[in-house]
C-alpha cells in the first residue's frame, strides 16, 4: 500500500503539445514562457528544463531569486525578470545574462550610472503602464524616457506593457491599452530607438486580441492547459499539465447519521464507506471546496464528506469499496479521472491562478 503524500503529476507530453499548438496559432514569433511562482505551481525547474529543449524560447520569472535558481539548475535560455529592477543586482544580472524590467526613471538613472562607472549595461526591456496601474512608466513620460535613453546611450532590447482585461468578453479597455502602447512604440521608433522585441500579449490576448501579437508573445496559464477565463474563445486545443492527487489511507464502514469531520456539518444519509485521503489544506487543497466538492476515483465522482482538515480530508464512497493505497484525483486529468481546475475555481469563487499556485506543503511533483 502506498501510504504517501499528495502528488502533483506533471504531464510533460501535454506541456509540449500545448506549446506547439500555441505556436501554430500565433505564427512565426518567439515565445516568452512564464515560469514565475514555481511555474504556476507546476515546478519551475522541471517545466523550464522541458521548455529549454524547444527552439526560440525565452523564459520569464518575477523575482531575481527565481532567475538565479534556474541558472543554478543549468537553464541557459534568456530569462526576463518582471519585478522592479534593483540597482544592487546589476553586476549579477550582467554576469548571469538576465533581462531586466526597467519601469521608472530611477531605474534608467541607475543603469546610466552603472554604465558610466565602467559596467556593462545589462539587457533590459522598458515597461509602460497602459492601464494596470502597476509597474511601468506612465505614458506621459514617454518623451522623457526616450530622451534620457538617447542622451545616455542606453539600448533597450525590448518594450512591453500588460493587459488588464484581455481575458474578458468586453475588449474596449484592452483596445484602449493597445492604442496607447502602439503610440508609445511609434514615438520611440521615431526618435531612433530600435526595439528588438515588442510584446503585449498574455494568454488572454493570444485568444482574444490577435492584433496585439507584435513579434514576441508572453504565455502563462494557457501553456499549462488552463483557459485564462471563461469569457475567451478557446480556439487552441490545450490539455491540463497538472493532475493533483492524494492517497487513500483508510476506509471504514459507518452507520447512517454518522457525523464526519470538524463541526459535524456533514452527516451520512445512509450506511456508507468513508475514506480518509492524506491531503489537506496545508498541501494546497482548496478548503472551501468541501461544500459542493467531489473527487474522482475509477472514473466516478464522490462527495467530499465534511470540512477539509489541515492534513486530511474524507470522502463518502457510498457502497463503493476503494482500495487503500490507491489515489483519488482532485483536479486535472489522469487515467479515467478528470475534474477541470476551472470547475472548482468557479464553484468556490476564486481563480485557477490561485488554485494552481497554492499547491505546496507536502505535495510531491512527479514528472511523467
Amino acid at each position: 500500500m502506498n501510504f504517501n503524500r499528495p502528488k502533483a503529476y506533471i504531464h510533460t507530453d501535454r506541456l509540449k503539445r500545448n506549446l506547439w499548438n500555441i505556436r501554430r496559432h500565433v505564427g512565426d514569433r518567439k515565445l516568452v514562457c512564464v515560469v514565475k511562482a514555481n511555474g504556476y505551481g507546476h515546478g519551475a525547474i522541471e517545466v523550464s528544463k522541458v521548455l529549454a529543449k524547444e527552439p526560440g524560447i525565452i523564459l520569464a520569472v518575477f523575482a531575481f531569486e527565481e532567475a538565479i535558481e534556474l541558472r543554478e539548475n543549468g537553464i541557459e535560455n534568456e530569462i526576463l525578470i518582471f519585478s522592479r529592477m534593483q540597482p544592487d543586482y546589476l553586476p549579477k544580472a550582467v554576469k548571469l545574462n538576465f533581462t531586466l524590467n526597467v519601469c521608472a526613471m530611477a531605474d534608467l538613472k541607475a543603469l546610466a550610472e552603472f554604465k558610466s562607472n565602467g559596467g556593462n549595461c545589462p539587457t533590459f526591456h522598458l515597461k509602460f503602464d497602459t492601464g494596470m496601474t502597476r509597474l511601468g512608466f506612465d505614458p506621459a513620460e514617454a518623451d522623457s524616457v526616450f530622451s534620457f535613453i538617447n542622451k545616455n546611450d542606453l539600448y533597450p532590447e525590448g518594450i512591453y506593457s500588460h493587459f488588464a482585461t484581455a481575458d474578458e468578453g468586453d475588449l474596449s479597455y484592452a483596445e484602449s491599452q493597445l492604442k496607447q502602447f502602439n503610440e508609445i512604440v511609434e514615438k520611440g521608433k521615431s526618435l531612433g530607438i530600435d526595439f528588438n522585441y515588442i510584446h503585449c500579449s498574455n494568454s488572454g490576448a493570444i485568444l482574444n486580441l490577435p492584433n496585439a501579437y507584435f513579434n514576441l508573445i508572453r504565455v502563462g496559464m494557457l501553456l499549462y492547459g488552463v483557459p485564462p477565463s471563461d469569457e475567451v474563445p478557446m480556439d487552441i486545443p490545450v490539455e491540463p499539465v497538472m493532475s493533483f492527487c492524494g492517497p487513500i489511507v483508510n476506509v471504514r464502514r459507518v452507520k447512517a447519521g454518522t457525523q464526519v469531520s470538524y463541526g459535524g456539518v456533514y452527516s451520512t444519509e445512509k450506511d456508507t464507506n468513508i475514506a480518509v485521503i492524506q491531503t489537506g489544506f496545508a498541501d494546497g487543497f482548496p478548503r472551501s471546496w468541501y461544500e459542493k466538492g467531489y473527487v474522482s476515483y475509477g472514473g466516478q465522482n464522490y462527495k467530499i464528506a465534511g470540512r477539509v482538515c489541515m492534513d486530511q480530508l474524507m470522502v463518502d464512497f457510498g457502497d463503493k469499496e476503494p482500495e487503500e493505497g490507491e489515489e483519488v484525483l482532485f483536479f486535472g486529468r489522469k487515467d479515467e479521472n478528470e475534474i477541470p481546475v476551472e470547475t472548482i475555481a468557479e464553484a468556490i469563487g476564486t481563480t485557477t491562478y490561485v488554485l494552481l499556485t497554492d499547491i505546496h506543503g507536502r505535495t510531491k511533483r512527479i514528472i511523467v
